[in-house]
């Protein structure tokens, strides 16, 4: 099942289809659809993974390299619940 999300790059608003079957996070998706490379991104988040006690320090590092590249807020939309037989 696909989500949506909605991130702004640039100063654009822009929305997105996500499947976890595609991309390990949303911030994956987002670096696709833009055509960012992270694969260098990737090593150095492994590397902090392994010398940090918790998923504070990840988190940190990832948001403030997606910042350098000019994401700003990455968020997956809200679901819609559809009543039985909606479509």
């Amino acid at each position: 099942m696909s989500r949506t999300i909605i991130y702004t790059y640039k100063d654009q608003e822009k929305h997105i289809s996500f499947s976890y079957s595609q991309f390990r996070s949303i911030h994956e998706a987002v670096a696709a659809a833009e055509g960012i490379d992270l694969t260098g991104y990737l090593k150095m988040e492994q590397q902090v993974e392994a010398v940090s006690s918790g998923e504070k320090a990840v988190r940190d590092f990832r948001d403030s390299h997606f910042r350098k590249l000019g994401f700003g807020k990455i968020t997956l939309a809200p679901k819609q619940h559809r009543g039985i037989g909606e479509k």
